[in-house]
């Protein structure tokens, strides 16, 4: 994983599992702003725009087609025809979402209530809460990969027996793995499952959750609403149109979105080769260097808008926008040399792979280093 590789040659499966350096790099955050072309930070509202129409039109159609002609084909191709809507339209929702994720970040436009505006349409009609999740999310940001402090997909420790002995198996990787790609989304989002440990009940759209401060619990409110609206408008799909009609059109895709989200975001956040820290050892570099870029094809690159790819430049920069995201990875790399973690491993299998290696977190036996944790089974 050396600096500068070219990003479509393949590692071997020991390259991918070595260990990304825990020291302090000898680089800072200005190093790699100064590497990367200044074009790159700009944002033009008429390109992520162009992105923004690019997705709506396609989900139009694909929409427009499944409820117009897949009742017209032979009843033997109906059942072959509908899980393929769910799996294009799911994938085309994902990048949609991550168009109002981009928004979050204030990487969509140079005007933030433009940004604001996109991201509250955006993830109100794919259900997330928008300023309830763009708030939290910067709280990961500003934490990334810290024991104490991160907001998602914090590491189990060894003394949690429930994860390290009973579900360290075979069938408990299945049921892992079931339960975080189909229910992980909606658990997060209403009981805070895989997040941070706060005093308090902590959830994505109740005001006086303890993920929000005072200033940010009118928003909070405003996202609800938004949600709201949306179930409305779903309401009276079902009532005129069916219920079947509605799930089969909207919410099996939807369900689809929240298993590529968990998808996404877990195998950008967890390898066997990053390490936690705790609070003797983080600092916002290293954390932020503590991220994987994946590679699942050019299909998936472009209808996810290059995000698994640049997933490390995005936490690096998040106000980098999508279409020039490749330019300043390619930038940056050389200097962060064996920082950068890479990994093309197949998705399906990635995903299977690291459920099974990442079980828990612990310092390595012997090391002096002892608030640097990495994964064991």
């Amino acid at each position: 994983m050396g600096a500068g590789g070219q990003m479509n040659v393949s590692k071997t499966e020991k390259d991918v599992l070595k260990r990304v350096p825990f020291s302090k790099p000898p680089f800072g955050l200005g190093d790699l702003k100064k590497a990367i072309p200044p074009h790159c930070f700009k944002r033009s509202l008429t390109r992520s725009v162009g992105s923004f129409l690019r997705d709506l039109v396609i989900i139009y159609t694909f929409y427009y087609l499944a409820s117009n002609y897949i009742q017209l084909l032979p009843q033997p191709l109906v059942y072959v025809a509908w899980p393929i809507y769910w799996l294009a339209q799911g994938c085309m929702l994902m990048g949609y979402w991550l168009l109002g994720h981009e928004c979050g970040h204030n990487a969509f436009s140079d005007y933030e209530w433009i940004d604001d505006a996109f991201g509250f349409f955006i993830h109100s009609t794919t259900l997330t809460p928008y300023f309830s999740f763009k708030y939290s999310h910067r709280s990961h940001h500003a934490h990334t990969n810290s024991l104490e402090y991160d907001e998602v997909y914090i590491p189990k420790r060894k003394s949690d027996t429930f994860f390290t002995e009973f579900l360290n198996n075979g069938p408990g990787n299945v049921f892992t793995l079931f339960l975080r790609t189909t229910l992980g989304l909606p658990l997060y989002l209403f009981f805070n499952t895989y997040g941070r440990d706060y005093e308090g009940f902590a959830n994505h759209y109740l005001p006086q959750s303890a993920i929000f401060n005072d200033r940010e619990r009118g928003q909070v409110v405003l996202s609800d609403i938004g949600i709201i609206a949306v179930l409305y408008a779903l309401y009276h799909l079902a009532v005129t149109q069916g219920v079947k009609s509605m799930l089969f059109l909207y919410g099996l895709p939807l369900f689809v979105m929240s298993g590529f989200f968990i998808t996404l975001t877990y195998l950008n956040h967890s390898h066997p080769s990053i390490a936690h820290y705790d609070a003797t050892e983080w600092d916002w570099l290293r954390g932020a260097l503590s991220t994987i870029d994946r590679d699942y094809g050019k299909l998936m690159s472009w209808v996810f808008h290059d995000g698994p790819e640049n997933h490390v430049i995005h936490h690096l920069f998040p106000t980098i926008p999508h279409y020039h995201a490749s330019e300043a990875r390619d930038a940056v790399k050389p200097m962060l040399g064996d920082y950068y973690m890479w990994d093309d491993t197949p998705m399906l299998k990635a995903l299977w792979r690291d459920t099974v290696e990442c079980i828990y977190v612990e310092p390595d036996e012997n090391s002096e280093n002892k608030g640097v944790y990495w994964y064991f089974k």
